[in-house]
């Protein structure tokens, strides 16, 4: 697996270790979420066969092609002598008196630790019905929980992986597919040329005088906070032209 640039130099993402997953559909569900998030390494304790013809591969997506064919197999006391370990789990409220499960970091702020971490890193997820055991969770260097709601905090396994990978994508990723706003943001003169439009509109409906500065200022605020693009512009310049064209 190669190392990544970023902002912090090269980093090398932290790899996703599913222990004794009963079905492949789950490993392949994960695998998924890897791509999905750029996460490249996946290590297996003691995994459901895997082969080409299993619901792994089916689930995968273009995760099949790689990640999961690619999958390295090891047993538990590997997993924890060889990574910084992050051993995931549902919230249990249990306090201070109780050092298993507690302290624990939801993944927005394991986000912020990991990066800060010089080590190679795993986050393990457990079974689909009973998740890590407190002997695993005993071994590994520290606990995430997904907050949920407390009457069902209890995920699926697949669903809670693509929950933690995707509030962890910025370990993984450089980039993200989704464009950038603030490049596709409308030019500040074709904004401001669009207020002296609107302005123009008000006196051309006979808007109260009294109003108008204030109602300016609202429509300036609420431009502010959308960040038109410039299509939208000239969108909202067209219909104003239009009717004005119906005043006429």
């Amino acid at each position: 697996m190669s190392d990544r640039d970023d902002a912090g130099g090269d980093r090398t993402p932290p790899a996703v270790a599913i222990v004794d997953a009963k079905t492949s559909g789950n490993v392949g569900t994960i695998a998924r979420a890897m791509k999905n998030f750029g996460f490249e390494d996946l290590l297996l304790v003691d995994p459901p066969y895997l082969g080409r013809d299993s619901e792994a591969y089916g689930f995968a997506g273009h995760a099949r092609e790689d990640v999961l064919p690619e999958a390295r197999e090891l047993t538990f006391d590997e997993l924890a002598a060889e990574f910084h370990t992050v051993g995931f789990t549902a919230i249990t409220n249990e306090d201070a008196t109780s050092h298993t499960r507690f302290p624990f970091r939801t993944p927005a702020e394991l986000g912020e630790s990991l990066a800060d971490v010089d080590a190679p890193t795993a986050l393990v997820f457990g079974r689909e019905r009973v998740g890590l055991t407190n002997d695993e969770l005993a071994q590994l260097d520290e606990v995430g929980a997904i907050p949920a709601s407390a009457d069902y905090p209890v995920m699926n396994l697949g669903q809670a992986a693509t929950v933690a990978l995707y509030e962890l994508r910025d370990l993984a990723m450089r980039e993200t597919q989704l464009p950038d706003i603030e490049r596709h943001r409308a030019d500040e003169a074709e904004i401001e040329q669009f207020y002296e439009h609107a302005a123009e509109f008000l006196d051309a409906v006979d808007y109260p005088e009294e109003k108008r500065e204030k109602t300016m200022r609202m429509l300036r605020r609420m431009l502010g906070r959308t960040h038109p693009t410039g299509r939208e512009i000239n969108t909202v310049h067209g219909l104003l032209r239009r009717a004005e064209n119906r005043i006429e």
